[in-house]
């Protein structure tokens, strides 16, 4: 009989905020936190926008002299993480610590440090590159700084799918405890790519959006006006346990993670399956783990990333999988307001699903105004809808056709 495993605790670094509470709220909202780029002089680019968090600090989190030998990504995981494991309550202490771990996605890494870098090897020679390197730029570091924050034994990895990178993370360590092998995970994505490199490289491949003109209108998935994604940064990281275990302790209950499935495209390195075919695999799988039927989904996070190619591919999916009953269910996609973050977006989509169960509640798809005739879906256009939640589906799909799909429900 496979172990029940559950939500007890959320964190999250965005754009539009860094507290779970205030986060939801201004979601629902319907706000923004796509603007003009301050963490780098954009005037050269070709895209002057994004949802990059422009006061970040590590204050509270990290002492200055540690916080300089981890890169912006890792950061971010260490205090979405310590977030996450101060709402969840639970004392590390007094767990067994080969029992607990921790498994984090990330699509790109230290991205920040390594430009720092091949620029110091460039201008002032080998002899100048940091000895830190390597530990702030590999993608493991993220869940490496959080297992020896609070002395974590148990199982410890990275994942690094593109896009898909935190919901495949999450998949990996509900299994974990599924199969017993621990009893409490930190798990979920994080992201820092908004950077000199990262806005030029997705640029050039004509993957973002170019409306410098109106940045808060950019990130319009569904929409027949769309023209790209917009880049953004983040972390959304969860602590997910055994159920009896989380009982034992009194913990708050966000959900029950009921099943997880993945898939590949096998096709292209960066366009999906026109059809949608191999995403639809991932989520009907994801829906045999969880034994569920698809009539009972009341809602779906949409990877929906706000490309002509994506959004298309993911309609047609959903139909495949949900066929008549496709047009009954509500889905949305929050990449409307905080832009695309990569390795990250799967956590922080994941953790909107959580709060959508709790609240009864659909945030919306902002800027949809003009539907593209081939997503003729309910996106949730502009203003958040009630209606019952009991179970939801978050979808992840990334470049490499990478598919990811966790489905959550309500705690019976």
């Amino acid at each position: 009989m496979r172990r029940r495993v559950v939500v007890t605790g959320l964190g999250a670094v965005t754009s539009i905020s860094c507290q779970i509470e205030d986060l939801w709220k201004r979601v629902l909202e319907g706000q923004s936190g796509v603007h003009e780029l301050t963490v780098f002089d954009t005037r050269e680019f070709k895209v002057h926008f994004g949802g990059d968090i422009a006061d970040w600090s590590t204050d509270g989190y990290l002492p200055a002299k540690e916080a300089k030998r981890v890169d912006r990504f890792a950061q971010f995981a260490l205090v979405a993480g310590t977030d996450a494991v101060n709402s969840s309550g639970i004392d590390f202490d007094s767990e067994d610590p080969f029992r607990c771990g921790v498994i984090l996605g990330s699509g790109v890494g230290g991205l920040n440090e390594i430009e720092t870098q091949v620029g110091r090897l460039l201008t002032k020679g080998p002899d100048k590159v940091s000895a830190f390197t390597i530990p702030k730029l590999m993608v493991n570091a993220a869940s490496g700084h959080i297992s020896i924050r609070y002395g974590l034994k148990g199982p410890n990895a990275a994942v690094a799918t593109a896009c898909a990178s935190a919901t495949n993370a999450i998949g990996d360590a509900f299994k974990v405890i599924q199969h017993d092998e621990a009893d409490v995970m930190v798990t979920g994505g994080t992201e820092a790519a908004v950077t000199p490199m990262g806005i030029s490289a997705f640029s050039n491949m004509r993957a973002l959006s170019e409306r410098n003109d109106d940045p808060q209108h950019a990130s319009r998935p569904f929409d027949a006006d769309r023209d790209g994604f917009v880049l953004s940064e983040g972390a959304g990281i969860m602590v997910i346990e055994e159920l009896e275990h989380a009982k034992r302790r009194g913990a708050t209950i966000y959900g029950e993670l009921l099943g997880y499935g993945a898939s590949g495209d096998g096709g292209h390195i960066t366009q999906p399956n026109e059809d949608g075919r191999s995403a639809a695999q991932a989520m009907s799988r994801a829906l045999a783990d969880a034994q569920v039927d698809p009539s009972q989904v009341d809602y779906i996070n949409a990877h929906g990333t706000s490309t002509p190619l994506g959004d298309v591919a993911e309609t047609a999916a959903i139909k495949s999988v949900f066929g008549e009953g496709a047009t009954a269910l509500s889905i949305s996609s929050t990449k409307s307001q905080l832009g695309h973050l990569l390795g990250a977006s799967g956590g922080v989509e994941l953790i909107f699903a959580l709060l959508a169960l709790r609240d009864q509640v659909v945030p919306p798809t902002i800027n949809l105004e003009n539907p593209d005739p081939k997503c003729d879906l309910d996106y949730t256009p502009n203003t958040p809808r009630e209606r019952e939640v009991q179970v939801a589906m978050s979808n992840s799909f990334g470049f490499g056709g990478h598919n990811g799909t966790v489905v959550v429900g309500s705690l019976r």
